[in-house]
């Protein structure tokens, strides 16, 4: 019994300074949001500065970061639901449908997933210069519903916690797949949809390439490539704080969109075991 304290003490100090570890970059970062540059360049402190008032309106004069992540919400929650609904999608036709060219395919998925976005990037330009869609979020936005490494990892999570079994008992009841897909693959998949959810909203919301490439009017950048301006201004660069201050704001709808989901993922990991 002392020995399995020992232990289970041992495990909590280990998790506890992993979680300092992992943590001790966020609070470095709101820590140098609140100091000027020059106490910057002076080294580190977890001590907060009197800054912070000079730093943000650093910032604001520069752009305005609520306008940013407006556009960024915009790009990045359309793109998200998109992306998780129509890859369960696919990967729920891929994984439980045999047809002529399944193999295939998938395969082809496996193939797309080892090829660089940006190869395409030139030609995908030129399309949405064509089709008028510079300047537009729909070129942001529509290419998420096709992501490979979002219906490779459903379709294995599919086949490996779908009972066949339950599929065919919703047939025979007479129920369409649409409805099987949403009342029961959606539920039973929702720890896997949640993690690709947030790993897509994350991809969405850092977007910077395309953005750069396809948005050129200023009311319309998002977030990322605000950022990248203010970062290339010559006054902000003195300034260090107010950079620090910029990245601490962009942080915090990734950390609310985290921490409003990964319940889901804790909480659901055991949801929809049926046995054979």
């Amino acid at each position: 019994m002392v020995g399995y304290r020992i232990k289970k003490g041992l495990l909590y100090a280990f998790l506890v300074i992993l979680a300092a570890v992992c943590l001790f970059p966020f609070l470095l970062m709101i820590v140098n949001a609140t100091r000027n540059g020059v106490e910057i360049t002076r080294g580190f402190t977890l001590i907060p500065g009197h800054s912070l008032k000079e730093n943000m309106t650093q910032v604001f004069n520069y752009f305005n970061p609520f306008l940013g992540i407006r556009n960024s919400v915009i790009v990045a929650v359309p793109a998200t639901l998109l992306c998780a609904y129509f890859s369960a999608l696919t990967a729920y036709g891929l994984g439980f449908y045999k047809f002529h060219g399944n193999k295939f395919i998938f395969f082809m998925i496996l193939m797309f997933m080892m090829i660089p976005g940006q190869l395409s990037l030139i030609g995908f330009y030129n399309l949405c210069s064509k089709l008028h869609l510079v300047n537009s979020y729909i070129p942001l936005i529509v290419p998420s519903i096709a992501s490979a490494g979002t219906v490779f990892f459903l379709r294995q999570y599919i086949i490996s916690s779908m009972p066949p079994a339950l599929i065919e008992a919703a047939r025979m009841e007479g129920a369409s797949e649409f409805y099987i897909f949403n009342r029961i693959v959606l539920p039973i998949s929702k720890p896997a949809v949640a993690t690709m959810g947030i790993m897509a909203f994350i991809g969405n919301w850092n977007n910077y390439l395309l953005p750069m490439i396809l948005i050129t009017k200023n009311e319309k950048m998002t977030l990322p490539v605000m950022m990248a301006t203010l970062r290339s201004s010559t006054d902000i660069q003195r300034n260090q704080g107010a950079i620090y201050l910029a990245v601490a704001i962009s942080v915090v709808p990734i950390l609310l969109v985290f921490a409003c989901f990964s319940k889901y993922i804790i909480s659901s990991v055991t949801a929809g075991a049926v046995k054979e």
